[in-house]
């Protein structure tokens, strides 16, 4: 009786946990099971390693086979275990050297031909295996750029089962190591271009109001008539935010991971613009699914811009929905293989027409007045009471002889010094913008400002007209206001004009 040890690695949410993959052969009729929780795509595993082996001259045991996933109460799913799995069958007949793979993670689905192929969630494995003490992972070469993102561990391309276990072999005889595949050359979809706010002609009230939420990563609604220009603000909004933090760039780049969407295994700095379609449904927005748990549109987008075009078209529980995700920065999916817990602090931007005929805003609109509050009430109360600023936005009257307008980077260049001295405003209580700063601190004494200051405020409160989170969201957006005209503190003038954001009747 002989037992061959590896290790692989589970991946629950972006959270992963190294698993412990034991391998037995004895007496028996001849099978191959694997027990330890695992999937349909995992129970598959015999089949491809027979067929690998078979194609890489490579023999596998003819007894009875056990392998077990440990630990046993945790669900592995999907086909990432192949190559793990491989490993330790092959270490029980001494053709791979038990003790060079008893602490290395292998990571790889096996093909039919013994080819490594690529698989999903790599980046949040390796994060696992490094904090679990691991030193050495093998992965598919197409995911090793991926991988090398995890500084402090290294990181073994591999292109086949054959060519592994003669890397094994080789360093089991101290033999010179076979040369590392060659990586595949990265292309250049990252370096697309992204829609630069010179393009938009005219609305200078919308202008602002974008820089605004950008500088202090605020939501904001848009209403407006069709052909108003809102989508394509929405879209250059991501154009002028700054570049990811390494901690956001982390998380948004092992949701990209585990979604299978990563490219060329890059670093996601750009902040994600995420723009699902009105008809999608819960699981499409928040995350989940029937049988494996995926990351929602939410999550895709952390870091960077959620936008919902024609937002009252979208089903009232998923917009509902949003609401929790838009206060905490994450959402858990509960199913009953467990909790996920999926990052997701993005920005929001809402975009609607007035009416159903678009024309709410003059006096062609066709709708009747129960028709109109009917969409209308698509968008609750309480989730836009969450929208800082709440813009209208009207139709352009001339494009003829328009003047050239900023471009994104000259806009850019403003919300990167406003952020830089939010930054180091918040360092203390632990947060890098003024949308994400808790009201109670905004009220504390250190920052409470004077009576004079919030008394327009103080009034709207007193009246029933805001509420107390609307009351602290207009704070938040006049320190955005103070810091892009380089005040050291709201004024007034800031609090007015905050105000007016909230409300739809000011913007500049």
């Amino acid at each position: 009786m002989t037992i061959g040890r590896t290790l692989c690695v589970a991946v629950n949410g972006i959270e992963g946990t190294v698993v412990e993959v034991e391998a037995m052969t004895g007496d028996g009729k001849p099978a191959f099971t694997i027990i330890g929780l695992p999937d349909t795509a995992c129970r598959q595993a015999p089949d491809r390693i027979r067929a690998a082996a078979t194609n890489c001259k490579l023999k596998m045991p003819r007894e009875k086979i056990t392998v077990n996933l440990s630990p046993a109460n945790l669900t592995k799913q999907g086909s990432g275990y192949d190559l793990a799995i491989a490993m330790a069958t092959l270490a029980t007949r001494d053709d791979v050297d038990a003790a060079l793979i008893r602490g290395v993670v292998h990571l790889g689905e096996l093909g039919l031909d013994g080819t490594l192929r690529p698989v999903n969630a790599v980046l949040p494995a390796v994060l696992a295996a490094r904090a679990a003490g691991v030193k050495t992972v093998v992965v598919p070469v197409a995911n090793a750029r991926e991988a090398g993102l995890v500084e402090g561990i290294e990181v073994v391309p591999a292109a086949s089962l054959d060519t592994l276990v003669a890397r094994y072999k080789a360093m089991r005889r101290r033999w010179r190591l076979p040369e590392p595949p060659e990586l595949p050359t990265m292309s250049r979809a990252n370096t697309r271009s992204v829609p630069d706010m010179a393009d938009v002609i005219g609305q200078p009230e919308a202008r602002f109001a974008l820089e605004v939420a950008a500088a202090g990563m605020h939501n904001l609604s848009m209403v407006g008539p069709p052909g108003a220009g809102k989508t394509m603000l929405a879209e250059r909004l991501a154009g002028i935010l700054p570049p990811l933090d390494d901690e956001t760039a982390l998380q948004a780049t092992a949701v990209h991971s585990v979604l299978g969407v990563l490219k060329d295994g890059e670093l996601v700095r750009r902040p994600p613009f995420v723009a699902p379609h009105h008809g999608a449904s819960m699981t499409a927005i928040i995350g989940g699914g029937a049988g494996r748990v995926r990351p929602g549109a939410i999550s895709r987008a952390h870091g960077g811009v959620l936008f919902l075009d024609e937002a009252p078209e979208f089903h009232r529980e998923v917009l509902d929905a949003l609401r929790q995700p838009l206060e905490s920065g994450t959402v858990q999916v509960a199913r009953s293989v467990g909790v996920f817990t999926y990052p997701a602090r993005f920005q929001l931007v809402l975009a609607a027409n007035p009416c159903p005929c678009g024309q709410g805003l003059t006096r062609n609109c066709t709708c009747s007045a129960p028709v109109l509050r009917t969409y209308r009430s698509r968008l609750s109360g309480p989730l836009l009471d969450r929208v800082d600023v709440q813009l209208r936005v009207h139709a352009v009257k001339r494009v003829t002889n328009a003047p050239p307008q900023e471009t994104s980077e000259a806009i850019g260049e403003r919300v990167l010094r406003a952020r830089a001295a939010q930054r180091e405003r918040w360092r203390a209580v632990g947060r890098t913008t003024n949308g994400s700063v808790p009201g109670p601190v905004l009220r504390s004494s250190a920052w409470r400002l004077p009576a004079e200051v919030t008394r327009p405020l103080d009034a709207q409160l007193d009246r029933g007209l805001l509420t107390l989170r609307g009351y602290d969201r207009c704070l938040r957006v006049a320190w955005t206001l103070s810091d892009l005209a380089g005040a050291p503190r709201p004024q007034a003038a800031h609090l007015l004009q905050a105000l007016g954001l909230r409300s739809g009747q000011e913007a500049a």
